[in-house]
């Protein structure tokens, strides 16, 4: 009589007895994900997407709409609230992180500028302040460093609004930027919201 397949597996199997826990072996389950990313993929990716902004953001002084080193400038985002960009306009909100664009060169000017919104961005940070200064004796016109900075921060993503900042900040010689609320604080922002509905 010939034996099914299950009886000849059990057959087979019947001299085998399971590992005992000490001698278990487990994987890494983030090696499990083929979706998981290491740092210094994460590294690259963000130096990718930096470079391709980079293109976005001319040097060319006759690209940019001139800005007077008097002027006072201000943009945002639709969808920005009038009290927000307010607060943001009378300085309001704290800021941890302020570059200082003075003596550089427009290229490194654009890299910096980008560099520093994006990690500010990734940082969760909010507000930054950059002081471009007036350019009063800048060529090939006045205030080339300031019409670039408004120019450029126009096209970088996470930008939502800026304005010139306090007289106590540097007046119209720098400028308050706003940006937006990071995935991580989105997160962080939502399980707070979640663990306050809980029961008291």
């Amino acid at each position: 009589m010939s034996l099914s397949d299950d009886e000849l597996f059990l057959q087979e199997m019947a001299d085998v007895s399971p590992l005992k826990q000490e001698h278990q072996s487990y994987t890494d389950p983030r090696w499990l994900n083929p979706l998981s990313v290491t740092d210094a993929q994460l590294a690259k990716r963000a130096a990718a997407e930096q470079h391709e902004l980079l293109q976005l953001l001319p040097t060319d002084p006759y690209l940019f709409t001139a800005v007077e080193p008097d002027d006072v400038v201000s943009y945002k985002m639709d969808g920005i609230q009038d009290e927000v960009f307010t607060q943001l306009r009378l300085g309001k909100y704290r800021f941890n992180t302020v570059l200082d664009l003075h003596q550089y060169r427009l290229p490194q000017a654009r890299e910096s500028l980008l560099s520093c919104v994006l990690g500010a961005y990734e940082r969760g940070e909010r507000n930054i302040l950059v002081i471009h200064g007036k350019g009063y004796k800048s060529k090939p016109y006045p205030g080339l460093m300031k019409s670039a900075v408004c120019h450029w921060l126009r096209f970088i993503e996470p930008v939502t609004a800026y304005h010139s900042a306090t007289k106590e900040c540097g007046g119209v010689g720098a400028v308050f930027i706003m940006l937006k609320k990071s995935p991580q604080k989105r997160i962080e922002n939502s399980e707070l919201n979640r663990k306050g509905r809980g029961f008291r």
